[in-house]
């Protein structure tokens, strides 16, 4: 049971791992569609980088998808070797990545409300004009179709494979 908690880890980290490679490889052309949205709007593209607005895998993109994917590979690691420990790390690691995941799924849902209250909360009066429904659109539009049904997958490896991991650590 240890096998099978440690290969849905990996499929885990292999989900997470997806985030900033999709990101970096279409986050450009999201950025691209994004400006040509704000120019539509008649404000200054420059506005992006002044409030630190990403499409791309920079920053945290990368960061926080790479250390989640790193920590289920030690786990799995662990659950591999039969590692006592490894039973409680799945505990608390695949609980928190099912914890973190709503939070993303939540977050993507409610995108367009989030966005608007983090313009207006910058208090800079052009950010505030921006049209939010017609601008992410215009981002997600840039990313292949695909990446809609990657997502979902994505979300189900993370959910269904965190549950399955956890259940394999109890009951072995």
């Amino acid at each position: 049971m240890n096998t099978l908690a440690a290969v849905m880890q990996l499929l885990v980290a292999a989900a997470f791992v997806s985030i900033p490679v999709v990101r970096h490889r279409y986050g450009p052309a999201a950025r691209a569609a994004a400006v040509a949205e704000l120019r539509r709007q008649n404000v200054r593209p420059e506005v992006l980088e002044e409030n630190q607005l990403r499409f791309d895998a920079g920053g945290h993109e990368t960061a926080a998808p790479a250390t989640v994917a790193a920590v289920m590979i030690a786990i799995a690691a662990l659950n591999f070797a039969g590692a006592d420990l490894a039973q409680i790390l799945t505990w608390i690691f695949s609980s928190l990545v099912v914890l973190m995941n709503v939070a993303i799924v939540y977050s993507n849902l409610t995108a367009v409300k989030s966005v608007q209250a983090a313009f207006r909360r910058k208090g800079d009066s052009e950010l505030s004009r921006v049209e939010v429904a017609p601008f992410l659109r215009a981002a997600e539009d840039a990313f292949p179709r695909w990446v809609r049904a990657q997502t979902y997958l994505r979300n189900t490896v993370v959910f269904a494979g965190s549950a399955i991991a956890l259940v394999a650590v109890s009951v072995a």
